[in-house]
């Protein structure tokens, strides 16, 4: 390429950046292996009075597999449950969509017993300084 490239260091990419750069990512793709089968499914639980998001799960599905994202439980609501349903409809529509595994990742001081009792085991680790790390990716395979 002949033209000047400039490099932009910043703390607050625009949105807009990410997406010409991922329609770039996505062009080369398309052109290696076929278009991507991106599809992104949410759950939100929103406040009851005032409407605002306040939690949810957030996935993507891709090539027969699904990811999840983040899951977030309102502090307060956590213990009952609601967790345990978000993931239990995240896996039916990763099931409809038909994906063959499910997976995500969770740090030491989150839930991974919360993931395990759900099915859920550990394939890969990435270690460091505690007490945030080993970070832990888990997957459940579908069946």
């Amino acid at each position: 390429m002949s033209e000047e490239l400039v490099f932009v260091e910043t703390d607050t990419p625009p949105a807009e950046a990410y997406d010409a750069a991922q329609a770039v990512l996505r062009r080369f793709t398309t052109a290696a292996v076929g278009a991507p089968d991106n599809r992104a499914y949410a759950i939100l639980i929103s406040h009851g009075e005032t409407g605002a998001t306040i939690g949810g799960l957030w996935a993507q599905s891709r090539w027969g597999g699904f990811h999840i994202e983040m899951l977030v439980v309102p502090d307060g609501f956590r213990g009952q449950g609601i967790g345990t349903r978000l993931m239990h409809a995240a896996e039916a529509e990763a099931r409809r969509r038909g994906c063959h595994t499910i997976w995500l990742d969770t740090y030491s001081f989150q839930a991974r017993p919360f993931y395990e009792a759900l099915g859920f085991e550990v394939f890969g680790e990435l270690d460091g300084a505690a007490p945030i790390y080993p970070r832990f990716f888990m997957r459940k395979i579908l069946t």
